[in-house]
């Protein structure tokens, strides 16, 4: 019986999840009041106060649920078996959960989604953190991961009008044969 209930509370919040993330796609988080999300899910405002305080309590949980997810999924491979660009990490996890990223990586989303998931990666597996002693690194992988990021979203927005691997090939170019980044990444600490 406690299964049950419990089965019952999940499905009840994630819906609560889905509607809002449905919403926050197609509008700013200000335009989002507990009354939209409930009527879009077919629960009332009890109901959503039984899971979230407000709406912001609600997206700090979709933020926060994507980057437990993130990072357990990147945790759980070997260091070898870690695709090696941020964007092949972005199809994979958008495969799985794409409710959440189309709501916190689209048009509406937040910047500091954004920030928390660069503060969140661990730089080694994307092979970003090898420039230590270049004056330029902290640019560098600035520009990487929020192009990435970048790409990612404006592929989301054009409805995927690139096939998954068109995408990947596109920021390997971008990145591994733009000869300016590979000048600037093979500065060494006496060129400063």
């Amino acid at each position: 019986m406690v299964t049950k209930a419990k089965s019952q509370a999940d499905e009840t919040r994630q819906a609560l999840l889905t509607a809002f993330c449905d919403l926050y796609r197609e509008n700013p988080l200000e335009k989002i009041t507990v009354q939209s999300v409930t009527r879009k899910a077919g629960y009332n405002r009890t109901t959503f106060y039984q899971y979230f305080l407000d709406i912001e309590d609600l997206l700090r949980q979709v933020e926060e649920s994507l980057l437990a997810y993130i990072s357990q999924k990147r945790n759980s491979l070997s260091v070898d078996e870690r695709p090696h660009d941020l964007i092949e990490d972005l199809v994979a996890i958008y495969e799985e959960r794409a409710i959440e990223v189309n709501a916190l990586l689209g048009p509406y989303g937040r910047v500091h989604f954004t920030e928390k998931l660069k503060k969140s990666l661990d730089l080694s597996a994307f092979h970003l953190d090898s420039m230590q002693d270049n004056k330029y690194q902290p640019y560098l992988l600035e520009f990487r991961l929020t192009s990435a990021l970048n790409l990612f979203s404006l592929w989301l927005s054009r409805g995927q009008d690139l096939s998954v691997e068109e995408l990947i090939g596109l920021v390997t170019k971008l990145y591994h044969y733009n000869p300016g980044f590979q000048e600037l990444a093979e500065t060494k600490p006496s060129d400063k």
